[in-house]
């Protein structure tokens, strides 16, 4: 079972690799583009929307969203172009190379939580402020 899980897993990183190398293939149309820019800024992000510490709905993210966004950007590209970016991918993991790092898309996570808090906070201090009338 934990040696299935581990080539899932396994199998998921190649894809969000590939997913990386077929963002720069001019043969993809600009809303798979857009998607597939958006799963991979997620994928290879150092910080989760949802962090791991939380129970169950912190592994949710990576259960969930990833995969299907994987699925469905590989869906919307071409077979031919899927198919050099899974080379391009194996290629970069077989010499070792370190999957890119989205600093971008840890700046969105934490400017989604920035906003999350503050959104709750003014809630929170409108609620009060309508309390004491």
């Amino acid at each position: 079972m934990k040696l299935n899980l581990q080539k899932k897993l396994k199998y998921l990183k190649r894809e969000a690799y590939t997913l990386y190398f077929a963002c720069g293939d001019h043969h993809i149309p600009w809303y798979a583009k857009l998607l597939a820019i958006c799963v991979v800024t997620y994928a290879f992000s150092p910080i989760d929307l949802i962090p791991d510490f939380i129970p169950v709905i912190g592994y949710l993210d990576d259960l969930l969203i990833v995969p299907l966004g994987v699925f469905l950007v590989s869906k919307l590209i071409p077979n031919e172009v899927m198919t050099a970016a899974r080379e391009k991918a194996e290629n970069a993991i077989a010499e070792g190379k370190d999957k890119p790092k989205s600093w971008i898309g840890a700046a969105i996570i934490v400017a989604i939580w920035l906003l999350i808090a503050g959104l709750g906070i003014s809630l929170y201090f409108r609620n009060v402020n309508s309390n004491r009338k």
